[in-house]
């Protein structure tokens, strides 16, 4: 190396290293994919729609949160959604999720995904939180194997005492969270689903938080997608950015140029 040049930084290795990773195969595709909101006068007129004709239903606007919307992830890969707020980025990424179905188009998704986005969605109050671990486990197919490993990993991480034997409907708000980002984290995922603006318990549990979610997202192996307002943010995680405006894609490109394109908008 000569006098000149400048040795590489830690950040710019595990870049290069993960961009050497990034295989051929699609980790998650959208085809065309529309996503269409109705918004009712009420919730009368919203119940109304489900079992009458127009005449009986009142419907305000219908909104189009994803547009059109094509592009293609390959395994490995790191990918931030830039946007403002209504950009249609969690949108996307909770039909990546499976929470939400498109109107039209298609998503397709190969691999396990694990989302940082609602932690605390289809637990069952009646259940421990134990309980509910491997409720939510057997509902995305995992083995019995895979549960075994998985259980104390989360149990581990969400540190909730006692209280990980006691129904959930004790748990304060917080609790739950921790449950869920503890699942989120331990379950050992192929396609990462992170929002920034997550945040979970007090500071020293945070700190934890962002630390696994920091070294998950370094593993070359795992695609990450991640929703984001800074492009700093992105930069540091991601070598490719997705620019989000009213549901539709409007840039596509290194993470460098997408963040030079949505700070100019």
């Amino acid at each position: 190396m000569s006098s000149n040049e400048t040795a590489p930084t830690s950040e710019q290795i595990a870049a290069d290293a993960r961009q050497a990773a990034v295989s051929d195969e699609i980790a998650i595709e959208f085809d065309h994919v529309t996503k269409t909101y109705k918004l009712y006068k009420d919730d009368k007129q919203r119940f109304a729609s489900i079992f009458w004709g127009k005449k009986k239903r009142e419907l305000v606007a219908s909104i189009n949160a994803n547009d059109d919307l094509s592009f293609r992830i390959r395994k490995g890969e790191a990918v931030a959604f830039l946007g403002s707020n209504g950009a249609g980025k969690s949108t996307a990424l909770k039909m990546v999720t499976g929470v939400a179905y498109p109107t039209k188009g298609t998503v397709t998704v190969n691999g396990h995904v694990s989302a940082l986005l609602e932690l605390t969605a289809g637990f069952d109050k009646s259940l421990t939180g134990r309980e509910n671990i491997y409720l939510r486990g057997q509902a995305l197919g995992f083995t019995k194997e895979q549960l075994e490993e998985l259980v104390p990993k989360t149990v581990e991480f969400a540190d909730l005492g006692v209280y990980i034997d006691q129904p959930i409907r004790m748990y304060s708000s917080g609790m739950k969270a921790r449950l869920g980002f503890g699942f989120a984290v331990s379950s050992d995922p192929e396609i990462l689903v992170v929002d920034e603006a997550l945040a979970v318990g007090d500071k020293k549990f945070r700190e934890k938080c962002y630390a696994r979610v920091r070294e998950i997202m370094e593993d070359e192996k795992v695609t990450v997608l991640f929703v984001t307002h800074s492009s700093s943010a992105a930069e540091e995680f991601c070598q490719r950015g997705i620019v989000l405006d009213h549901g539709r894609k409007l840039f596509d490109g290194t993470i460098e140029e997408a963040s030079a394109f949505y700070e100019a908008m």
